[in-house]
This record gives structure tokens, sequence and C-alpha cells, in this order.
């Protein structure tokens, strides 16, 4: 994809009461977000740098003026004389040794980095986006346990009440009932808070942070698709399409083409001129004259100036070179490190879901003996602890394999 395609709008504005899914909010990010304009920018400064290079190719012409007053000492009269004078001029280089070329090809460079800058920070934007995006699913699922856990604590006051009031529960189960529904709401405010957190992120990554929880939804896509790919093709893939070091690839080629251009600086230069003047001690104008001429401009001696650039030049290959083989190390750390995670992702939602089953089971056991009169009350607010967290432990489970799949694509280049 070109970065046209890159930069091109998704979608547009957000409609009241719109559904979102994650390709919609992806497309809102790429059109709002002011990293992607910005680096859109710098490749069209870039672009321009190649062109202001490639003017070396191309005659310059300047035009001047003069006008003076003078008088002659020896002049008994003492008469001031005026006079005026226009030239026009034309450079043009005639052989430089390939300097020009030299200029035109590093400036291509930096534009060939500067394209790739705005890869990485759109891949970058994809990336904030489908993080933010799970981030909200996991914890809008959680306020839904939350909720149902809050419920079943009610539900759970309202018996141990009613087994008081018959007397067949001590006054104990009621407190605490009491007791483990206000923290059962507490932990719902939590909840209902950093979803509300979590919805300015997105809205944020999105590149609309003025935008409310209120005007949108978003449909809730955390079911998870196996993992495929290996870690040495996910590496390979990195060293291939990741934008960051192909930007710093450019960079190193740019450093190398200045070694060439700085060891020119020994070089001779030829440039032709032609100038045609007019002079005159009055208008109108009574002398003309014009002059065509080849200058060749030979380097002798600049304080050992060209030397030292050429000296800064391929230190500036050899930090690129660094530059690139750190990048290559944090890269693999990257891939590896979020593809482990994808790993473990995708082991706890296994076991997450199994987890889920027994404590549901585990639940309806408790229930049940407190119920007949054979558990006493903590039995069963435990299992119903171990179920909200069962099922929260899962839908942070789901939410982490999404991120870590969004986060191994970003990784190895890709959106």
């Amino acid at each position: 994809t070109g970065v046209g395609g890159l930069l091109r709008p998704r979608g547009q504005a957000i409609q009241p009461g719109e559904i979102l899914s994650v390709d919609r909010c992806v497309g809102i990010g790429l059109a709002n977000h002011p990293s992607i304009r910005a680096g859109s920018h710098a490749v069209d400064a870039a672009a321009s740098r190649v062109g202001q290079a490639r003017s070396g190719y191309y005659p310059q012409i300047t035009l001047s003026s003069g006008y003076s007053k003078y008088s002659l000492v020896t002049d008994p009269m003492n008469t001031d004389v005026d006079q005026y004078s226009a030239s026009a001029t034309l450079t043009q280089s005639v052989y430089e040794f390939g300097k020009t070329w030299n200029r035109v090809t590093i400036q291509q460079r930096f534009r060939d980095a500067a394209q790739a800058d705005l890869r990485d920070i759109t891949n970058q934007v994809v990336f904030s986006v489908k993080n933010a995006y799970y981030n909200v699913l996991q914890a809008r699922r959680s306020v839904e346990v939350l909720v149902e856990s809050v419920k079943s604590f009610e539900q759970h006051l309202e018996q141990a009440r009613a087994f008081f009031e018959t007397g067949v529960r001590s006054k104990f189960d009621v407190t605490k009932a009491e007791v483990d529904l206000s923290n059962a709401r507490l932990i719902l405010i939590r909840g209902e808070n950093l979803l509300r957190v979590r919805q300015a992120v997105l809205n944020n990554a999105m590149g609309v942070a003025d935008a409310t929880e209120t005007e949108y939804d978003i449909e809730d896509t955390l079911s998870i698709e196996k993992l495929t790919i290996t870690l040495d093709d996910a590496v390979r893939k990195a060293y291939e399409n990741r934008p960051d070091l192909l930007a710093v690839r450019a960079r190193e080629e740019a450093a190398g083409e200045s070694v060439t251009l700085a060891r020119k600086g020994f070089l001779p230069a030829l440039t032709g001129s032609a100038t045609y003047t007019r002079e005159a001690e009055q208008l109108p104008v009574d002398q003309t004259g014009w002059s065509v001429g080849l200058t060749l401009t030979f380097p002798l001696f600049s304080g050992f100036l060209t030397s030292y650039e050429v000296r800064e030049a391929k230190e500036n290959v050899n930090i690129a070179r660094a530059n690139e083989e750190g990048l290559r190390q944090a890269i693999l750390l990257d891939v590896k490190s979020v593809f482990l995670s994808l790993r473990e992702a995708d082991e706890r939602v296994a076991v997450a879901e199994l987890t889920v089953r027994q404590a549901e089971e585990n639940y309806e056991i408790a229930r049940g003996r407190y119920e007949a009169g054979v558990s006493d009350i903590i039995e069963e607010t435990d299992s119903l602890v171990g179920l909200r967290n069962a099922k929260l432990g899962l839908i942070s489970a789901l939410a982490d394999y999404k991120i870590a799949d969004a986060a191994l694509k970003r990784a190895m280049g890709e959106q």
C-alpha cells in the first residue's frame, strides 16, 4: 500500500448512535489523528528537499542594477556625475563530478526514510486504536459481570435475612452478606469508572478526543482465532516489513552517499557564465557589453575542511550501521515478547473457559448446600466470588489475546 492509500480516510465523522467495528475505529483514527497529518507533512517536506537538490542541474539567472553619484577631485567645476548600471548573469554548472547527483540521491533516501516513518506512525495509530478498542470491550464485559455479581449478592442478602427472620441462621449471616454486597458495589464503581477512562483513551486514539461514550457503541468482537504463524516466520516478516527498520536503512544509504559527496570536495568544478551589462552616466544608456566564460575552480587548501567532512561522513555511516544493528535486536525482542504473550493468552483462554464452567458448578453446589442448611455463608460467598473472578479472568484472557494479536501484527510491520 502506498502512502496515499495509508492516508485515504476510511470513514467520515461518527454518527450519533452508530455501532463501530474495530476496522471502522481504525479508519476514523487514520482520518483524524494529528500524528498522521504531521507525518504526511514530513514526507512533503522531504520531497521538497529533493527538488531543492535538483536545482543544481539547472542554470541560475540573476539580475542586478545600480546607481552611484560621484565627482572628480581634479574637476575645477566639481561637477556631480550620476552613473547607472544594469546586468543579467547566467551561470551553469558544466561538470562537477556528479556532486549534484549525489545530493539528489541523499535527499531521495531521506524522503524514503520519511515515507517509512509515516508508515511506522500509521502502524502505531492502528495498534493504539485496536489496543484501546479491546480494552474498552474488556472493561464493558467486566462491568456486565460486576453488575451480575451485585445482583447475586443482593439476592444472597435477601436470602440471609429471610433465614435470620425465621431463626434458621444467625445475625452473622446477614452482616456478612451486607459486607459482601458493599464490596461488590465498590468493585462495580471502580469498573464503571475504568470503562469511562478507557472510552476516553479510545476517543483519543481515534483522534476524536471530544467525543463522548454516549455518542456511539462498539461491536463486541472478543472471539479469537488460533495462532498459526511460527516465531521464525514472525521474525522474518518483521525484518522484511518493519518501517522503522526500512527508515534506518534509508538513512544509512544516505550516509554512505554523503561519504562519496564529501570526497568529491577534493575535485575541481567547471562552471560556465554569461553576462550582459548596460551602463550610462546619464539616461538613456550609452554603453552595453557582454561576456562569456568558463571558470575552473580547484580547491588547493581549505584548512583540512574537506578531510574532516569526509571523516564526519564516515562516522555517520558507522552510527547508522550501529543504529540498524541495535534496532534489529530490539525488533527481535519485540517480536519474541508479543509472540510469547499471544501464546500465553491463547493457553489462558482455554484454561479460563474450563475454570468458568467449574466455578459455575461449584457455585450451584454451594448455594444448594447453604439453602439446605448444611454449609455456612462463607462457603457460598467464596463460591460466588470465585465465579465472578473466573468470568473476569476469561474476559481478561480474551482481551489480552486480541491485544497481543494486534501487537504481533505491529511488530511484524503490518496493520
